[in-house]
């Protein structure tokens, strides 16, 4: 087993020696025999200087400590190695032999939500593993900025992930473990991290490189399309997409009376239902926004299609009435998300729908012959922040 010097605890720590001799004075760190310490030792002492910073005194911790109300052991544990130490690399002495601008390499850590370093801090050890996929980006011919961009997402995606993981954990492992007398938390919760942490791992691999697939497929399609064209074989259809959004009528006045838990579930609840909806349709859920959901449909009348069955899902559903707009148009992509006039339009098409409607621009409308969805002609229409009248159509079932 790898054991680690005094030195080397405050070199993988990123404290002074003098800082790893108080925390062995106080017993939150505790060296072997030959005053070695273990991986664990090392991520309690990163972990003692974040408590500290965070306005928690060592000196009551220590104590805590010593009466077993708390425990720092379970960071001994395998599943707790994401506590990442740090690396011998300064940013500037990677970007000095790697090649790659410091100024990129510093991204990694934002990307990961901490706070901007300096090219004289030290990377993270799980930081130097993103470096290779960086390199690779510009060996083949990816500019800075879509690597920024793109480290950007990655960071921000995962972000929330751990986020609702972390939130999770606390909810259904943690907090039941303190109305039960006898029971070390740290260690309890550090058992249960050991199950989850390669499944997990696994996991996120696996849903990536599935996502990975869908959109490299898209892109080999649009790609044959072009060749296509090119040569004459046959006509590449010039069709723009649509956004659509969906609003969830009276979402904050339900929220308001009857609490954060009851917004939680009918989030959850309207998430599986128009995830599913949308995909089957050939689109997709692009964000959230906290009384709706933003979509993006590469065919404007599978979009009227789903924005139909959506709403007669949510009324199914129990949930409160939605209403949906959808324009089409050229848009933007960055981030991993859309933006542009298209976008702003479509919004204040859903501001303008009333409850149950599904209405759309002319746009639309043209996008979708041959779909089977009737249109009614609601005539010229004033929208909030869109200059001149605009038409409008309301969607429904033939027939209906």
């Amino acid at each position: 087993m790898v054991s680690y010097s005094r030195a080397e605890v405050a070199e993988r720590a990123g404290i002074t020696l003098d800082q790893v001799s108080r925390l062995t004075q106080l017993g939150i760190i505790a060296p072997s025999h030959d005053d070695r310490f273990s991986i664990g030792g090392v991520r309690k002492a990163g972990l003692a200087q974040s408590l500290e910073q965070g306005g928690i005194s060592l000196d009551a911790l220590a104590d805590q400590i010593r009466t077993g109300r708390v425990s720092l052991e379970f960071l001994d544990n395998p599943a707790f190695e994401n506590f990442a130490a740090l690396s011998g690399l300064t940013f500037q002495e990677l970007s000095d032999q790697s090649g790659v601008p410091v100024e990129l390499l510093m991204v990694i850590r934002e990307a990961i939500g901490s706070a901007m370093p300096s090219p004289s801090d030290r990377l993270r050890e799980n930081e130097l593993n993103v470096v290779p996929m960086v390199h690779a980006q510009l060996r083949v011919g990816y500019p800075v900025s879509a690597i920024e961009r793109s480290l950007r997402t990655m960071g921000d995606s995962l972000r929330r992930h751990a986020l609702t993981e972390a939130d999770a954990f606390r909810a259904h492992v943690i907090e039941p473990m303190t109305n039960r007398p006898g029971i070390e938390i740290g260690a309890a919760a550090g058992r249960a991290a050991e199950q989850l942490a390669g499944t997990t791992d696994a996991a996120l691999l696996a849903i990536y490189h599935a996502q990975e697939a869908q959109a490299w497929t898209a892109n080999i399609i649009d790609g044959f399309e072009r060749s296509l064209a090119e040569a004459g074989v046959r006509g590449r259809v010039q069709r723009p997409p649509a956004m659509c959004f969906l609003d969830i009528t009276g979402y904050t006045r339900l929220t308001q009376e009857r609490g954060d838990e009851a917004a939680a579930e009918l989030s959850t609840q309207l998430a599986r239902l128009v995830q599913r909806t949308s995909v089957q349709h050939g689109g997709r859920p692009i964000k959230w926004l906290g009384d709706g959901v933003m979509f993006f449909f590469p065919k404007p009348g599978r979009g009227v299609v789903a924005a139909l069955d959506m709403i007669d899902g949510v009324a199914g559903a129990g949930l409160p009435p939605a209403h949906v707009g959808l324009h089409a148009g050229p848009v933007v992509f960055q981030d991993g998300d859309y933006y542009g006039q298209t976008v702003n339009v479509a919004s204040r098409i859903a501001e303008y729908a009333r409850s149950g409607e599904v209405l759309v621009s002319e746009a639309v409308v043209e996008a979708s012959a041959g779909t089977d969805v009737a249109f009614r002609d609601l005539g010229p229409v004033e929208l909030k922040g869109v200059a001149g009248a605009m038409r409008l159509h309301a969607a429904s079932r033939p027939g209906a």
